[in-house]
């Protein structure tokens, strides 16, 4: 058996030594994970340890290099670490790390995406439609939902500037506005 005979800091990387040779260099919080420590003798078990820890380190920096652009829901980015290759443990535990230290967050998403939609002039139907495909909890777009300006003022601030007729109409039935804001729209009632 191979053991560890040094272990040398070298940023956010740790240089490992095997019986007096350098072996590999890994990420610090790998390391720490593998408990590897000078003296410890690296056998089948430890060394499945350390690529298990080296795993879980490679699935949080694939998560974050995604979430470094934009929010991602759960489910997003558990498909993303899916696609990526990770296993369901590997994704479950990444996520649910991501989502204790709140940068993974489905109710603050739905919230804000919610909002930029509403303000974009879509209806409650486009803006349910958009957070269930993200994967977000039914809960949480009828709480997004609630928390935004009513379906029939914002349907008729878009008839206020666009004016009514058929192309009004038209628009807000593609923006998923109910048929009463598109009736509207188009400068009749039901």
């Amino acid at each position: 058996m191979a053991r560890v005979t040094a272990l040398r800091e070298r940023g956010a990387r740790v240089e490992i030594e095997l019986d007096g040779s350098s072996w590999r260099t890994v990420p610090l919080d790998a390391a720490a994970r593998a408990g590897l420590r000078v003296g410890l003798e690296l056998d089948r078990e430890r060394l499945r340890e350390l690529r298990n820890a080296l795993r879980r380190t490679q699935a949080g920096t694939r998560a974050l290099r995604a979430l470094r652009t934009r929010d991602l829901a759960a489910a997003e980015l558990d498909a993303r670490l899916e696609r990526s290759g990770f296993t369901a443990a590997e994704r479950t535990e990444t996520v649910a790390r991501l989502e204790q230290t709140g940068l993974v967050d489905d109710a603050r998403l739905a919230h804000s995406r919610a909002a930029v939609l509403a303000e974009r002039g879509h209806g409650d139907a486009s803006i349910r439609w958009d957070l269930e495909q993200r994967g977000i909890a039914a809960a949480h777009v009828e709480e997004a939902l609630g928390a935004l300006e009513p379906e029939p003022e914002r349907a008729s601030r878009i008839v206020a500037e666009r004016g009514a007729g058929p192309a009004t109409a038209r628009l807000l039935a593609r923006r998923g506005f109910d048929e009463e804001a598109v009736a509207a729209g188009r400068g009749t009632d039901l």
